[in-house]
């Protein structure tokens, strides 16, 4: 069976404290871990109102410390915002307190708007060194980097995966590390990355994913935010499925929702576990990284739930 994974946002719902986003995401690990899903990533996002996720190492430290089995780790850390040395030895610490369970995913994107850029240090040229940044990372998990030594990361086996955005494929490919793809392309990414990669290929393939009678109410929340941002700049905090659906939106506005909303699986048991079987036969992914959200946590729970409980074969 293709592993099931979750990436979980942190995202924020109206009215809420953005730290209740962060206590449910750590709420939601511990029944990711119970229903058996195999990772749960938490995300990289500045100075976004609608997601509390901004420290990624440290909520993953919570969320490793109220777990016990599940892999815990980051979808990603956007290396261009940080030193390879500091993101090295957070890893370090992480693997050193909970040895054998964290994963270090790494993605190439900065700053959303040049005011977070200008306040990370960091600009939109940094993403063109991914590579390196990533190279110079993994030195400090074997013999160092020009006699620097990162403690406590030195000789700790901490698996890195790359986040393919852009270039991101090539760059997975080769340094001969899993990749991670989603959203449009996915096919393309795939067969580059396999036909170049050194070494082992490992594909996950992320996908928006929810299951239920009325499953595709479920991703409507976070796919009107998504139009909502690509209107007005700004990713908000989820709204109730019902105000959504009572919203008059302008033509473009339905236009950037019904974008956003292409792509993702959802329906009954019997559905999804058919576009399930036929994501992994064309994409031949070794694992899928759930990263639906809602509204409603009981409702995100119970499509979690039934999810995870559907018995489909890797091939079509």
């Amino acid at each position: 069976m293709t592993k099931l994974s979750i990436l979980d946002r942190s995202l924020v719902r109206h009215g809420q404290d953005p730290a209740q986003a962060l206590r449910d995401t750590v709420a939601f690990a511990r029944q990711a871990e119970e229903l058996g899903y195999h990772r749960f990533w938490v995300s990289e996002h500045h100075a976004v109102p609608g997601v509390a996720g901004s420290a990624p190492t440290v909520l993953a430290s919570a969320v490793a410390a109220a777990t016990s089995r599940i892999r815990v780790g980051t979808g990603g850390v956007m290396l261009p915002n940080h030193q390879p040395l500091v993101v090295a030895e957070q890893f370090g610490v992480l693997d050193a307190l909970y040895p054998g369970r964290i994963d270090m995913g790494l993605g190439r994107s900065v700053g959303f708007t040049g005011g977070i850029r200008r306040a990370l240090g960091h600009g939109k040229e940094d993403a063109d060194d991914f590579r390196a940044q990533i190279e110079e990372l993994l030195d400090y998990f074997t013999t160092g980097r020009h006699g620097v030594h990162a403690m406590p990361s030195e000789g700790r086996k901490v698996p890195a995966f790359v986040l393919a955005i852009g270039s991101g494929a090539d760059v997975a490919a080769e340094l001969g590390l899993p990749l991670v793809i989603g959203g449009g392309r996915v096919e393309e990414g795939v067969r580059r990355y396999r036909e170049n990669v050194k070494g082992t290929p490992y594909v996950i393939v992320a996908a928006n994913i929810a299951v239920g009678d009325d499953a595709h109410l479920l991703q409507l929340p976070e796919a009107w935010a998504t139009a909502y941002s690509r209107t007005r700049g700004v990713f908000p905090p989820l709204r109730p499925v019902a105000e959504i659906q009572a919203m008059t939106l302008t033509e473009r506005e339905r236009g950037h929702l019904d974008d956003a909303l292409k792509g993702q699986i959802h329906g009954t048991e019997e559905q999804v576990a058919h576009r399930l079987r036929d994501l992994v036969h064309r994409t031949g992914a070794d694992e899928v990284l759930v990263t639906m959200n809602t509204y409603d946590l009981d409702r995100r729970l119970d499509s979690y739930r039934r999810l995870i409980s559907l018995r489909w074969p890797t091939s079509a």
